[in-house]
């Protein structure tokens, strides 16, 4: 599986099959449980969960698998990195954004990602070094230059005692920016920071499989993405900042001043 292309192949069919599921039950009786007070499962991420899984075990059979849903291989070995459902309290509610995010990482490295938008159709895919592209075309991000200009996206951890971390910089850039929207999806907040739709995105207390397909589009579609502190981002950072570039020091400025002492998750 060190063939990029072939892994953003192997990923594009996974994320296929489980938008298809996806599509399927959008807005049919879902069961719900609560993994705590406020983040839902639904029986739509576990099937999705296993349609990728079934995916990869039949074109890569025998590579590592972490899950969101199903766990698996943790550490820097070579392994897929997947979220089935991203957006599941979206989906439960019938709001329409949602989507999979399916990256191969080799050596701690994220080297090919996609996500995928099952009711637009979108599929958003990236491979190291090879650009990033939407349904096969390139994208690339946008060239805004100034706070005052920028439309940013972010979220609030699941986890409420962590939230308000995010509350004075939320204020804050609300008031610098255009506005600041509230998906409930980083995977497809990363996506669309990568094709030009936001300027940037910025969360604090995510996960490996919330990111790293994305953070992997921002970045091959010309992006920068770092830690709160401005160091290089790892997957296994907690705690992200994806901008067109320019506006990276800004963005950071203003955590800085927002959450003093902060350092990378």
């Amino acid at each position: 599986m060190r063939r990029v292309n072939t892994a953003v192949a192997v990923a594009s069919e996974a994320a296929r099959a489980a938008g298809e599921i996806q599509r399927r039950r959008w807005e049919t009786r879902l069961a719900v449980r609560h993994k705590g007070s406020v983040d839902l499962v639904t029986d739509v991420d576990l099937a999705c969960e296993d349609a990728i899984r079934e995916v990869l075990a039949r074109r890569a059979p025998g590579t590592a698998v972490l899950g969101e849903e199903g766990g698996g291989a943790t550490g820097t070995g070579d392994r897929w990195v997947v979220d089935p459902l991203d957006g599941t309290t979206n989906f439960a509610h019938g709001f329409p954004v949602f989507g999979v995010s399916i990256a191969w990482e080799e050596g701690g490295n994220t080297v090919a990602g996609v996500v995928y938008d099952p009711l637009r159709d979108e599929l958003f895919a990236a491979a190291r070094g090879k650009g990033a592209t939407r349904n096969g075309e390139p994208v690339r991000v946008s060239a805004t230059t100034g706070l005052a200009g920028a439309l940013l996206a972010t979220g609030f951890p699941y986890d409420r005692a962590e939230a308000p971390r995010n509350y004075r910089a939320f204020e804050r850039l609300t008031q610098a920016t255009q506005g600041v929207r509230r998906t409930g999806s980083a995977a497809l907040d990363l996506a669309y920071t990568a094709c030009g739709r936001l300027d940037g995105f910025w969360e604090p207390g995510l996960a490996p499989w919330d990111l790293a397909a994305g953070c992997l589009l921002v970045t091959e579609a010309g992006g920068r993405v770092t830690g709160y502190d401005g160091g290089p981002f790892t997957p296994r950072d907690r705690d992200v900042v994806a901008t067109n570039g320019p506006l990276h020091p800004a963005v950071l400025a203003v955590l800085a001043e927002t959450e003093p002492g902060q350092t990378r998750g």
